[in-house]
């Protein structure tokens, strides 16, 4: 089914087609496009359209229909199945442990449990890994309000990438629901370092996050990238499908922790000293200083609503990101809980 002739004839319309027909290019699943994400949809080619959906964004939403995917975990390698379902306005993301009688863990700071090499999430004992590829397709694609449910201990791992949960919830489709959007605005900077790992946040008009990454590497190096968080075509086309990476001088003491079980080729980049040992190409040159914005999407997704603020970050990882949110958390003069402006979501764009 060719994609052209499907093309949408509406400005309001043309960035649900992009991203409906996203995956196509690659040989993914192609999906005709819906009323709800039509409506939902930011796109930001027209006056016009602008008009239309600055009015939109600003309510919050929830996924239209279930819908599930499954795989492997990549510490434990054990299968898991994961499904959304639709959930009430000003009920957050909350993850169900289907497989103990149904045991809910929100998905909040207050969870984090630990953060090596993954972000898990804890309530009396009861825990949820690698949650931030997940959690980074529905906040960069503006859900607010969903039911997760995971029959393991570990959200599988896909390819590596968000793409595949993007594409889950592009099949069950958003709907605005009858409830103002909510955000977290940053009042005041708040900073913090560990060595030469350093991440803030300041007050800003939107949600952007500058990104800097350094290893010494051929296919690395330094690369540095800076991103509106709030716009979900965006997020689509340049972090979704971003892969997580690692060198091969690591596994092994990985594998003797008991980590990266399920770690292949097909799930991650493996970096030699020259090289990589993928046969398939990189995505992006830049494909690393992407898919460590989308863990800062997916872990920041934690604060349970969109942020209102710069995100800066150097040399970050998941331990920083929490770090840091607790930090903000826990000083009150430096954020509060504001409606979405019209428009914030459009405002680096404009």
């Amino acid at each position: 089914m060719s994609p052209a002739r499907h093309k949408p004839a509406t400005a309001e319309a043309t960035y649900l087609w992009r991203i409906q027909y996203f995956r196509s290019a690659k040989g993914g699943t192609v999906f005709a496009p819906t009323a709800a994400f039509l409506k939902f949809s930011a796109c930001v080619f027209s006056r016009e359209a602008r008009k239309v959906l600055q009015s939109i964004l600003i309510k919050q939403t929830t996924i239209a229909a279930p819908a599930e995917t499954s795989g492997l975990g990549l510490h434990t390698a054990v299968p898991v199945r994961v499904r959304l379902r639709p959930a009430p306005p000003d009920n957050g993301l909350v993850f169900v442990r289907t497989d103990l009688d149904d045991f809910e863990i929100n998905a909040s700071v207050e969870c984090i449990a630990h953060c090596s090499y993954a972000t898990t999430l804890m309530r009396t004992g009861v825990m949820l890994s690698t949650v931030e590829h997940l959690l980074a397709a529905l906040r960069g694609l503006g859900v607010d309000n969903a039911y997760i449910e995971v029959d393991n201990l570990e959200l599988p791992i896909m390819d590596g990438s968000a793409d595949d949960f993007a594409a889950m919830i592009l099949r069950a489709g958003v709907v605005e629901q009858p409830a103002a959007r909510r955000a977290l605005r940053v009042r005041r900077r708040v900073q913090i370092e560990q060595g030469d790992r350093r991440m803030s946040v300041e007050p800003h008009e939107t949600w952007e996050i500058d990104c800097m990454i350094d290893f010494p590497h051929p296919l690395i190096g330094m690369q540095r990238l800076r991103f509106d968080a709030l716009d979900p075509e965006a997020f689509l086309r340049e972090i979704a499908p971003a892969r997580t990476f690692g060198f091969t001088e690591e596994i092994e003491v990985l594998r003797r922790a008991n980590l990266i079980r399920g770690g292949s080729l097909e799930n991650a980049i493996v970096l030699t000293p020259a090289g990589m040992l993928n046969e398939t190409p990189l995505r992006r040159a830049d494909e690393f200083v992407r898919h460590k914005i989308l863990d800062i999407i997916g872990d920041l997704a934690l604060l349970g609503m969109p942020l209102l603020g710069l995100v800066r970050a150097e040399r970050s990882g998941h331990l920083l990101h929490a770090a840091l949110m607790s930090k903000l958390l826990r000083d009150d003069a430096a954020w509060e809980i504001v409606d979405m402006p019209v428009g914030a979501h459009l405002a680096v764009a404009s």
